[in-house]
């Protein structure tokens, strides 16, 4: 999550359950919370947008969070745009699959 002044990013990863159709319907899955201002803008990405072969995924995640106070003033709309754009270019090899989601709160 961006902040709402554009210059912090908090990483979302308190609660790491498998991802979702992994685990049986009924099973329990973890819950977090997070405090927010207004204007702060949520980023939920699958791991296509940041994971590439033979990389550390922290490299990719730092990628990410630069990309993002580098961009964070945009609108939703042209900061997915930008994102994926800076993101997509840094693969090497053949393309997976990426599903991002940007709100501003």
């Amino acid at each position: 999550m961006l902040s709402a002044d554009g210059r912090t990013v908090q990483v979302l990863d308190q609660v790491a359950d498998p991802p979702l159709g992994a685990m049986e319907p009924e099973a329990v899955r973890t819950e977090a919370t997070l405090a927010y201002q207004p204007g702060a803008t949520l980023v939920l990405y699958t791991d296509g947008l940041i994971e590439r072969r033979g990389q550390d995924i922290d490299t990719g995640l730092a990628c990410l969070i630069q990309n993002l106070t580098r961009h964070g003033h945009l609108s939703p709309e042209p900061l997915a745009d930008a994102l994926l754009t800076n993101l997509q270019s840094l693969q090497d090899g053949p393309d997976d699959d990426i599903a991002l989601v940007v709100v501003r709160l």
